[in-house]
This record gives structure tokens, C-alpha cells and sequence, in this order.
């Protein structure tokens, strides 16, 4: 993953700050934009993982503060939803004029209903995905409840929210009672993707089913079963991304066969601050490599060792399959099954000194068909020829140089 900060300005001139991840081969087939919820910032856990979740599956993902949050300028007193909105689509003008418009727009909570609202101005929106977002913008009163009274005769008050102070002033309220979510989803005509806990506290299920009866096809819901409304745990953020990677790529347009522009097949990116999660594309196949829990990784993907290990396992499968199709021998089904690890040589002089162990492959077979003894054997040496097994055999050079 390539992380990198930008900032843009928003129409009243404010900086806003964001953070904008690109996939492995720093080329992305498409751009997302995110909608944080309200009163959160760009660096919410859930925030993070949702776009590593789009970054592996080949997005750039653009995830900003809104005015007067997190590191963008602005006093947030001074906001009210519509604000957000025009944040929303100054990202989306940002995103265009520099990299290229976006085609996916993501909203958590409030940042959902305003994602709605700012993807039916766009254009180039092919697609909108909510999370947990309230089916109309009034929701978010009823965490200042009991200073209603107060903002509506004083102007403004302090409200505590997620253990913070916030000033929220009487255009707030005012700007909330324009809005209809309902009544532009029921416009939108664009695909909508819906995701809602059951078990959600703060926004309730009611108002996924709103949203849902008010949009045209195609539109889809997803329940996010047992999870809290900020995705606190980090497989409910995982997969709400994955999730919406796999939706989207039905309708944003992802080139086939995209080429990498390097000379090399893979490429491997890894932030200072992502521990062992590897993202890849291989060839032109995103996915992630990672280690165990138990060696400190999040296990998210295969290690690099049982990576070695699938191309051996996968090259012998290929190579015996290619030999017995062209002998015409019975052989419905191969499986390889193959571990890495290190032990002393079947010949070992110095057994008991640790480094003399070697790293060895065991590689178990099994055959389904009608063969013989006979063609059994030359399978089991016709699996020793495969590419990958050779090239483990032979003496192997690795070249390394800096890319500029």
C-alpha cells in the first residue's frame, strides 16, 4: 500500500486534510471516495481497514477530515450537513483535476446519508455504498437531545459527543430540517449498496429499510450481523471493505488483464505502521500476504513461506495434469499438499549442531483414477520436473537494485 497526505480546498477556502492509499502496483483500476461519521476523522480504525480491505482489491481510496475535524482547518461550530456534502464533492473535484474522478463513494453513519446526497450531483459516481447510515440527517439529534432546547433558544451549546466538546450551533438544526435522505435516494438511480448491524445502538436497522423501500434498483442490503455501529472490531470493518470491493466491481469499469507497469510480476507493499500485512498484486491478481498471530502478523493472507509453498504445490498439479492429458491416462483429480520447514539432511554428519538443518519442502500426493502401478510411479517422477521444484533444486540468484 502506497499512503500518502493531501490536501485540498474546500469552497469556503478552508484546507482539508486527507489521506490517500493506492494499491500495491500504485495503480488503481478505480478511485473510492470516504465519508467518515460525524464527529470521527479520517484515521477511525474501521475508516483504515475498510479502504486496506479496497486498496487490496486494486482502489485508490481518498479518506479525509471534513471541516473543522481531525486536521482540516475550519471550526466545526461553523459546519452544518450540507457543509459536509460540498467537503464531499471538493474531494471528489481534488481526486479529478489530479489523479482521476471518482467512481465509488463510501459514507459510515452520517457520512452515508451524505454520501447520497453528494453522489446525486456527481456525474461520474457509477456507484454509493452506506454503512450504518440513519435514513434521514435529523437522526443525528438525538445525540444532543437535551441541549435542543438550548441551541434553539441561545443560538448554540456544548455538546459532549464520544467524550468530546462540540459546539453545535441553531443552522445545524435549521440546515437538518431541509433535508430528505428518502426522497433523493428515491432519485438517485444509481446502484446503492445498503450495510446495517441488526444489533446497531446508535443508528437503528428501521433506517436501512428506509432507505432501501425509497431507492430504485439496483440496489442491494447487507447485514452486518453482531457488529457495533463504529465497526470496533476490525473483521467487521475487513469485511464490510471487502465486501463493497467485490459489489462495486459490477459496476465501476475494471480493466481486464491489467498489465503491471513494472518489469517485474509482483510487487509487495508494506507501510511502516501495518506490521506484517503485506498487500501484492500478483501478475493480475491482488492479494495480501501476512504472518501468524502467533509471530506477531494479523493472519490475514498466506506467509511468504506457504506462499513458496502454493507455487510449488500449484506447479506440480499443472505439470502432472498437462503429462497424463497428453498421455490420455484416467486422472480425474491431483492434490499436492506441501509444507515448509527447516530439518537436518536424511545424510547428516553433524546432526546435533542447529545449523546444519536445511529448508525442506515435504510434498504429499494424492491420485484419483483408474491408473496403474506403472503410471503411478511415472507420476510421482514427472512431479519432480515440475518448474518450481527444479528451480528449487538448482542454484538460484536474487538481484536486487533501487527503484528511483
Amino acid at each position: 500500500m502506497q499512503l500518502s497526505k493531501v490536501t485540498f480546498q474546500n469552497k469556503e477556502g478552508h484546507t482539508l486534510s486527507g489521506r490517500l492509499e493506492l494499491p500495491a502496483n500504485q495503480e488503481p483500476h478505480n478511485f473510492a471516495l470516504f465519508a467518515h461519521c460525524f464527529t470521527c476523522n479520517k484515521n477511525l480504525g474501521a475508516v483504515r481497514n475498510i479502504s486496506r480491505a479496497l486498496t487490496s482489491a486494486g482502489f485508490g481510496v481518498l479518506r479525509f477530515d471534513f471541516t473543522g475535524l481531525g486536521e482540516s482547518e475550519g471550526d466545526f461550530a461553523d459546519t452544518n450537513f450540507s457543509g459536509n456534502v460540498a467537503d464531499l464533492c471538493a474531494a471528489a473535484d481534488f481526486l479529478a483535476e489530479n489523479y482521476k474522478a471518482p467512481s465509488l463513494l463510501i459514507g459510515h453513519s452520517l457520512g452515508g446519508a451524505a454520501a447520497i446526497f453528494a453522489g446525486a450531483e456527481m456525474d461520474y459516481i457509477k456507484a454509493i455504498a452506506t454503512v450504518g447510515a440513519p435514513s434521514n440527517p435529523k437522526h443525528v439529534q438525538h445525540l444532543f437531545k437535551s441541549n435542543i432546547e438550548e441551541i434553539q433558544s441561545n443560538g448554540l451549546a456544548t455538546v459532549n459527543l464520544s467524550g468530546r466538546d462540540f459546539t453545535i450551533k441553531k443552522q445545524f438544526l435549521d440546515d437538518l430540517e431541509t433535508k430528505s435522505l428518502p426522497e433523493v435516494a428515491k432519485s438517485l438511480r444509481k446502484p446503492l449498496l445498503i450495510m446495517h448491524s441488526p444489533q446497531d445502538g446508535t443508528v437503528g436497522i428501521k433506517n436501512a429499510e428506509e432507505i432501501y423501500l425509497a431507492a430504485h434498483h439496483p440496489k442491494s442490503f447487507v447485514s452486518l450481523d453482531g457488529a457495533d455501529h463504529l465497526l470496533m472490531n476490525k473483521k467487521d470493518s475487513l469485511y464490510v471493505g471487502q465486501v463493497i470491493a467485490g459489489w462495486a466491481s459490477r459496476y465501476v469499469d475494471v480493466p481486464e488483464n491489467e498489465a503491471l507497469k513494472t518489469q517485474h510480476q509482483v510487487v509487495a507493499s508494506l507501510d511502516g505502521d501495518d506490521g506484517f500485512t503485506t498487500q501484492m498484486k500478483v501478475g493480475n491478481h491482488y492479494m495480501l500476504a501476512d504472518e501468524p498471530v502467533s509471530f506477531g502478523g494479523n493472519d490475514y493472507g498466506p506467509s511468504p513461506y506457504e506462499l513458496v509453498s502454493a507455487g510449488l504445490s500449484a506447479c506440480t498439479a499443472m505439470t502432472v495434469q498437462m503429462y497424463v492429458r497428453r498421455k490420455g491416462w484416467d486422472l480425474k483429480n491431483i492434490e499436492v499438499h506441501t509444507s515448509y520447514s527447516k530439518q537436518h539432511a536424511e545424510d547428516c554428519e553433524q546432526c546435533e549442531d542447529p545449523n546444519a538443518k536445511i529448508d525442506t519442502f515435504e510434498r504429499a500426493i494424492k491420485l484419483e483414477g483408474d491408473l496403474d502401478e506403472k503410471q503411478v510411479k511415472r507420476i510421482l517422477q514427472i512431479a519432480d520436473k515440475c518448474p518450481v521444484h527444479k528451480t528449487l533444486h538448482n542454484e538460484v540468484q536474487v538481484k536486487t537494485t533501487l527503484v528511483q
